[in-house]
């Protein structure tokens, strides 16, 4: 009964917050404007994908965003999947205005131009494979968490609960569900947490970053035995969040861990 009640509360004072900010940002299109939506299809199917991946660490270009094999050497993280590009205006006021203005829905819209992309990563590594028989010398190994989807498991990067307390959700989980629903793929947000505060990452450089989330995170689940992570964040900078849940998940039995984010800051 208290559950029920407290539930109800929640819903009602989320309810609450979701109507001040209609009454204090009107639904129209980020782009061109049109009432009712906070972006209208046919501008979000505008937004440029990236045109290719490469290494986060030393910007070598490899067509499945992996790690090269000397930065390898330094990161759990196997590489991160980017989807598109922060530079431009219409990707970049989406993050913004849901991360910052709390504009929820827009994370339905973030799922869908992030589940485009990683169509596309699937369909690519299904060609790679296809072509091992056919071209050797030019075959590139795919990531296996691209070929083995019944393996793979979407985790949002968590947020600390005093965070979460303040903006009334996550952002990365619920852009993580809604590419959940669209591709189907297993789904759990709740084992992996963040157990300690942290000041904001956009206020730190490169060195300073790495620290400031060092055993940030604690896994609570079962061990994963050999299960691929995709950890869904909305931006990426140095990786150094990412990185650092990559540590912890693989110290339990994660297999291969990558990034997943709509843009790099």
């Amino acid at each position: 009964m208290e559950n029920h009640l407290l539930f109800k509360i929640k819903s009602h004072a989320q309810n609450s917050r979701d109507f001040i900010i209609d009454l204090l940002f009107p639904l129209e299109c980020a782009a061109c404007g049109r009432e009712g939506v906070l972006v209208c299809p046919a501008c979000l199917r505008r937004i440029p994908y990236k045109k290719s991946q490469s290494c986060l660490g030393c910007k070598k270009e490899d067509p499945f965003g992996r790690f090269c094999l000397p930065c390898r050497l330094n990161h759990h993280l196997n590489g991160v999947w980017i989807a598109g590009d922060y530079e431009n205006q219409l990707l970049a006021t989406l993050i913004k205005n849901l991360k910052y203005r709390l504009l929820r829905g827009l994370a339905d819209d973030l799922g869908e131009f992030i589940s485009v992309f990683l169509r596309s990563l699937i369909n690519r590594a299904r060609l790679a494979k296809n072509a091992s028989s056919e071209e050797p010398e030019n075959f590139t190994i795919p990531p296996r968490a691209l070929l083995s989807l019944e393996q793979v498991i979407l985790m949002p990067v968590p947020l600390h609960q005093k965070r979460y307390r303040w903006r009334g959700f996550n952002q990365a989980e619920a852009i993580s569900r809604a590419i959940s629903r669209r591709l189907s793929l297993n789904h759990r947000p709740d084992s992996l947490a963040r157990v300690r505060h942290t000041p904001p990452q956009a206020k730190l450089n490169e060195k300073d970053r790495l620290e400031n989330v060092r055993e940030c995170f604690s896994w609570s689940g079962p061990d994963l035995g050999g299960a691929h992570i995709i950890l869904v964040d909305d931006v990426v900078t140095t990786g150094a969040t990412l990185e650092e849940c990559a540590r912890e998940l693989k110290a339990h039995g994660a297999g291969e861990v990558w990034g997943l984010v709509a843009a790099k800051g």
